[in-house]
């Protein structure tokens, strides 16, 4: 029996690195060695062990994503998602996507059931919000449609104009997520 697509995802709006989830993504640079935003959140709060471990499996080219532990967070895994510099929607999507699906699949072969993404490319990278939300909604569904792993992904927004954009898009898609408390 499969579940429908509404009981496998979710919204939330807050700091990535206080979920309860298996994994966390972060968006990540190609040396994978901690940066700011999101990035530099979850290094910060998974400790330097986390820039050591993350380092020794660089560089990580844009569209791929690479696994590691997550040391002082209450995560068992993080996901280095690398994204593309934005430069244009017609060549960068793909590699967006391709960051979505790398995470994706490095989540089912560790068999972490719960993923929270952030959103990926948006911040210094400069990839345009609502064309982000679209690869990244359309990417997780056509994942989740083929895969029973992860049993859940969280699109985590640290910003109310994303959580809206999402839901949004999600509701576009025929994907009406239910308010959950």
């Amino acid at each position: 029996m499969s579940v429908a697509l509404e009981d496998r995802l979710r919204i939330v709006m807050g700091d990535i690195t206080r979920l309860e989830v298996d994994a966390i993504v972060t968006a990540a640079n190609e040396d994978l060695c901690g940066g700011g935003g999101v990035d530099g959140a979850v290094h910060a709060a998974a400790g330097p062990e986390l820039v050591a471990a993350s380092r020794a499996l660089a560089p990580c080219p844009a569209g791929s994503a690479r696994i590691t532990p997550a040391f002082n967070l209450n995560v068992d895994f993080v996901i280095h998602a690398v994204g593309p510099v934005f430069r244009d929607l017609t060549t960068d999507s793909p590699t967006l996507a391709s960051a979505y699906q790398s995470a994706l699949s490095l989540a089912a072969d560790n068999k972490a059931g719960h993923l929270a993404f952030p959103c990926i490319s948006t911040g210094v990278y400069g990839f345009p919000r609502g064309p982000a939300c679209d690869v990244a909604t359309r990417a997780v569904i056509d994942w989740l449609r083929q895969s029973a792993v992860p049993e859940t992904v969280t699109f985590c927004c640290f910003q109310l104009e994303d959580a809206a954009l999402y839901r949004s898009r999600l509701r576009a898609l025929g994907v009406v997520l239910l308010e959950r408390t």
